[in-house]
């Protein structure tokens, strides 16, 4: 007995120190949630109003349909009751087993003790019993307008996500697990990640998805050779170092996203779309767009076409010394992008040999995942925050698309985090999806109702820069890059857009995997295939149908497509000339700017 109660002092010390710990790092996450200021309430749900449509078309349905309403109640209660039953039975016979669990696998479930424990196995088997009734109580509703009912069953989801058993401490197996094994140690660390998000953050929880001491911009990510060559108010233009003899006589500029750094394309050099172009024999450039602060309030899209693409575009004919370039935009900026096509279509401005859109929408009349977020609620709750700061905040942003994801991006990272006491890997690619970039204001109110509530430019109504500009006058010679699991650009609303543009010569490819994963899939890793089909006369459905599938990147593929319209072969050209003369290395200034200065 002594022996054992020495053994035991120890540890019980030392579980003791770390709940003094806890106490203390309790009063700095006071302190840090008492620097916290509210965004606007009407970006953390939908308007009351919401519900209240919800309740009136359930109150409806029990009225005029109440066998219905029982039936749905009563099958609720009966598996609940059932459900208690048997763990009842168990416990009497003295079985500390489960009943069977036929249910689907879950990931979040797979820790052996969901299924081998009464305990958890009965929360579980409870709370999915109880996300099905909540479920079944939304898709049943039919007095409701489909749009707010998507929207509801939106929200629901997001309600059930967040109640998962596995997000509180008492109810995970695995937190406990680990508290009990590092004798408290796991929660002290937890705390610790938990606080220091919080004092990072001004207060606002942002889950840090990785270790950010890992990664230097320009040290060991984004780190293919080039000149900075051009700077202004808007963007810096990045041309990159040749590692070819000779190159193709028609320059390439992609414009990549102001939402994210454009380094995605260059996170290593494994997957390096950027080297991979000039491995090829292409003069690249690249735009490196600047990180909004509040001074940016005004600038509209007519600015990022201005002194952006058409600069950009102006600058690299100077110092190439052609006519023409090939271009390419990708996200939001091959959705402006097509913009700026249209509108040198109405200046009759040729200088554009060919375009490709990397997972670009032009068409939002169907606004799939973002209905939630693009009723006038929601909406009117970013405008009155755009007037209060200026612009929208990088993490607004950033949230938003998490809670598309909620469970992979938002609890699972949580859970590791401030409950397993766990540090965020060392992971490039979310390392580069947390270093997000503020929207000014106003391109942001533009592009959010003149194209994605009122789908101004796919119905040829666009007013921009003295031009109405139309979808339809997208007319040079193009393919279009999509995602087959996209959840921010889906495919299919890709295609219906480029269906619409009224060039001859459009090729459409749909890769493999999501947003990201889709376009930086480098040939060498041989991982994601992709669909192709010339007949673009099809619905969606059907197109894909009747697609060839091919194994493998679709980088040469389109690298093929590309060097038919590059022209002939010249010596490879060094950054810049005397007129742009080299203004910093490669990547540049502005992509260095955090999104919290």
């Amino acid at each position: 007995m002594t022996t054992k109660a020495t053994a035991i002092g120890p540890e019980r010390e030392k579980l003791d120190a770390n709940l003094a710990k806890i106490e203390e790092l309790s009063q700095r996450l006071i302190e840090a949630l008492a620097h916290r200021k509210p965004i606007n309430a009407a970006l953390n749900g939908p308007e009351p109003l919401l519900y209240a449509q919800a309740m009136q078309a359930y109150w409806q349905e029990s009225i005029t349909n109440p066998a219905k309403v029982f039936e749905q109640q009563v099958g609720y209660w009966g598996k609940s009751l059932s459900h208690f039953l048997e763990a009842q039975k168990a416990l009497s016979e003295g079985r500390l087993a489960p009943p069977d669990d036929p249910g689907p696998t879950d990931k979040r479930f797979k820790n052996p003790l969901w299924d081998s424990h009464p305990y958890f196995n009965f929360i579980k088997q409870q709370y999915l019993i109880n996300a099905e009734a909540i479920r079944n109580a939304v898709d049943e509703i039919e007095e409701m307008d489909p749009q707010e009912k998507r929207r509801l069953r939106y929200f629901a989801r997001q309600i059930t996500d967040m109640m998962a058993p596995t997000n509180f401490f008492a109810t995970n197996p695995d937190a406990l697990q680990r508290a009990v094994e590092t004798e408290g140690d796991s929660l002290v660390k937890g705390l610790e990640n938990l606080v220091a998000d919080l004092e990072a953050n001004n207060g606002e929880l942002v889950v840090r998805l990785v270790d950010e001491e890992a990664f230097e911009v320009g040290g060991n990510i984004a780190t293919a050779e080039g000149k900075v060559v051009w700077r202004n108010r808007m963007m810096e233009l990045i041309q990159y170092s040749p590692t070819t003899d000779q190159v193709r006589e028609t320059p390439l500029v992609i414009f990549p996203p102001w939402i994210n750094k454009f380094y995605i394309l260059d996170l290593k050099p494994q997957n390096s779309l950027i080297r991979y172009i000039v491995d090829q024999g292409y003069t690249l450039f690249v735009v490196s767009w600047v990180n909004a602060d509040e001074s940016y309030r005004d600038v509209g899209l007519e600015d990022y076409i201005e002194d952006g693409y058409l600069t950009a575009m102006r600058v690299v004919r100077e110092i190439c010394g052609v006519d023409r370039l090939n271009v390419v935009g990708y996200c939001i900026a091959g959705t402006t992008l097509a913009l700026t096509l249209s509108l040198l279509k109405k200046r009759g401005d040729k200088q554009i040999k060919s375009a490709t859109f990397f997972t670009a929408l032009t068409d939002f009349s169907d606004q799939g995942e973002f209905v939630p977020f693009l009723q006038n609620d929601f909406v009117d709750g970013i405008e009155k925050e755009i007037e209060a700061s200026g612009i929208l905040k990088s993490f607004i942003m950033s949230r938003t698309f998490s809670f598309l994801r909620s469970t992979d991006l938002i609890y699972t990272p949580a859970i590791r985090s401030y409950m397993m006491g766990e540090t965020p890997p060392a992971f490039d690619l979310l390392y580069w999806n947390g270093d997000g970039a503020n929207l000014p204001g106003r391109m942001t109110m533009q592009y959010l109702r003149g194209l994605c509530q009122r789908n101004e430019f796919a119905e040829g109504r666009f007013e921009l820069m003295g031009e109405t500009l139309d979808v339809r006058d997208v007319d040079v010679p193009l393919m279009s890059v999509t995602a087959e699991t996209d959840h921010i650009a889906a495919w299919k609303d890709c295609y219906r857009g480029v269906q619409k543009m009224g060039s001859r010569s459009k090729t459409f490819v749909l890769s493999e995997s999501g947003h990201i994963a889709g376009i930086v899939n480098p040939p060498s890793k041989k991982k994601y295939g992709h669909y192709l089909n010339p007949d673009l006369s099809l619905p969606a459905p059907e197109w894909q149908q009747s697609a060839e599938y091919h194994a493998g990147s679709w980088w040469p593929v389109w690298e093929a497509w590309l060097r038919k319209r590059s022209g002939k072969m010249v010596t490879a050209r060094e950054a810049g000339d005397s007129e742009h003369p080299p203004l910093c290395d490669a990547p540049g200034t502005y992509v260095r700017v955090k999104a919290n200065q």
